[in-house]
């Protein structure tokens, strides 16, 4: 009981600085409760900077990125924290998405560039970004958690058996909202602020919507796409229920910016931008690795596997994921350094702290030696008896997991981890050819122009159709019109 009264004593005593953390809100001019100053907030933003870039990667063209700071730079001039400097970012990822750090830190991927199709639409997203920054909806999403976090905590000091949970710091605590939002109030928010912006520069706050329509294109596409291929989708990035050209409140706080456009007509500058990203990446690039159809070629670090059959497969910057179809079975590989000449089963049993495995054996393939066996996996459905590789690749090993949901199934699919693994090979000439990255080409349509055509001519391997279509905002049956610009893939 003595000790329960004095750790009550002592959270009292932070209470007052807690809430006597008021501050006024850069954009409403209100006062409000923030559990961070402005120079914390820099702080937070300033060292989250740097896992963001290790994460991603820049994209490496320094003209692109000139001229992504260019038009972040003049929105963030007219915006309610022009005293900032901010920071824009083109990140060297297939994601399309858009994102901010508290004290101005903003970021575009180029997989979302590749689907915008004016300044004016890219003027939209970093708007709408800065909106985030300049409305501090990263300290004030910050704030109410550590809120609840008190509630918790107080909880905790009464009930003790509440004490054990893991507490996060702001940059796990922003990764939810950087992926997904911060919320529909915030991001309405964000999007009347953007179009203010845009409308103060001379741009057309309707780009907003646009953009919000690529989003939801791109969100209708995925939804289809899970459907066909068996597997659960994520959903959208956005928060609109409906389409956005039917969405009232969306509709409300973008009209809201147009009184702001006082001479001439608002800019959009289609043309500017296409010659812009002519050339620009899609989807994988060399430093991530190649995916094609069921083959995957990484060129800079020499090798390439096959997955199975009709398996999709993610490329993420730490590993790669092959999920089945029906989304019944699922193989991860990553690769680890290899710092002690140790053989691939000791490396099982010391690294991955592996220490029983069942029907273990050598594998040898392609002039590569690993070890292989069975073991229980924890998965989402509980505990599943998995296959593990480790394959060793010059000085790196190379560990593929594979778990499969249905036990039914779980010896056919064995057969396809344990060949997955043994495919590991090094790249030969021929396929270093075909481990190139491809690019966006701007064209010209001529009359009769259709994206079936387009498409039988198209390198990429799935879904060409469609995603010519999504590229130029045409989605679902959409066609070019005669002499118009349009994107390409070669």
């Amino acid at each position: 009981m003595a000790a329960m009264k004095k750790r009550l004593i002592s959270l009292l005593l932070i209470l007052p600085s807690l809430i006597t953390g008021c501050a006024v809100n850069p954009v409403s001019g209100q006062r409000e409760m923030v559990l961070m100053s402005e120079s914390q907030e820099i702080a937070a933003g300033r060292q989250s900077h740097p896992k963001i870039i290790a994460q991603y990667g820049i994209y490496d063209d320094p003209e692109l990125q000139a001229y992504v700071s260019r038009i972040g730079t003049e929105l963030a001039n007219q915006s309610h924290r022009s005293g900032l400097i901010y920071r824009f970012t083109v990140l060297d990822s297939t994601d399309i998405n858009a994102f901010a750090l508290p004290g101005g830190y903003i970021y575009i991927t180029r997989g979302l560039l590749a689907y915008l199709n004016s300044e004016a639409e890219l003027a939209a997203v970093l708007g709408h970004e800065i909106g985030h920054v300049t409305a501090r909806h990263g300290v004030r999403q910050q704030t109410a958690a550590t809120a609840a976090g008190l509630g918790y905590t107080i909880a905790s000091i009464l009930i003790p058996e509440l004490g054990n949970g893991a507490t996060s710091d702001l940059y796990g605590l922003l990764s939810n909202a950087l992926l997904s939002g911060y919320g529909r109030e915030h991001e309405l928010e964000a999007d009347r602020l953007g179009a203010e912006y845009l409308a103060r520069t001379g741009s057309d706050p309707q780009a907003m919507i646009a953009v919000i329509s690529v989003l939801k294109n791109q969100d209708e596409f995925g939804r289809q796409q899970a459907q066909a291929e068996g597997r659960e989708h994520q959903g959208y990035h956005g928060l609109f229920s409906s389409h956005p050209t039917h969405d009232t409140r969306l509709q409300q706080v973008v009209a809201q910016a147009q009184h702001l456009v006082v001479d001439g007509t608002p800019t959009i500058n289609r043309e500017p931008f296409l010659n812009q990203i002519d050339g620009l990446v899609f989807g994988d690039s060399a430093a991530q690795g190649i995916r094609r159809g069921r083959n995957f070629y990484h060129p800079d670090m020499g090798f390439g596997l096959t997955f199975p059959t009709n398996w999709a497969i993610k490329n993420l910057p730490d590993r790669l994921i092959a999920i089945a179809n029906n989304g019944d079975a699922q193989i991860t590989l990553r690769v680890d350094d290899i710092n002690r000449r140790i053989d691939p089963q000791q490396f099982i049993i010391e690294r991955l702290g592996i220490k029983h495995l069942t029907q273990g054996k050598v594998i040898s393939s392609h002039g590569l030696q690993g070890y292989t066996g069975l073991t229980q996996l924890k998965t989402a459905q509980g505990k599943r008896l998995g296959r593990v590789s480790v394959v060793y690749f010059d000085q790196q090993a190379f560990i593929f997991v594979g778990a499969a949901v249905n036990e039914a199934q779980a010896i056919e699919i064995d057969k396809l981890f344990l060949s997955t693994a043994k495919s590991l090979h090094r790249l030969s000439n021929a396929e270093r050819k075909l481990a190139q990255p491809l690019h966006l080409k701007i064209t010209t349509a001529s009359a009769g122009s259709r994206y079936a055509r387009f498409a039988k001519q198209s390198p990429i391997d799935s879904y060409a159709e469609q995603q010519l279509r999504l590229l130029n905002n045409h989605y679902p049956t959409g066609e070019p019109s005669a002499q118009s610009r349009i994107k390409i893939v070669q």
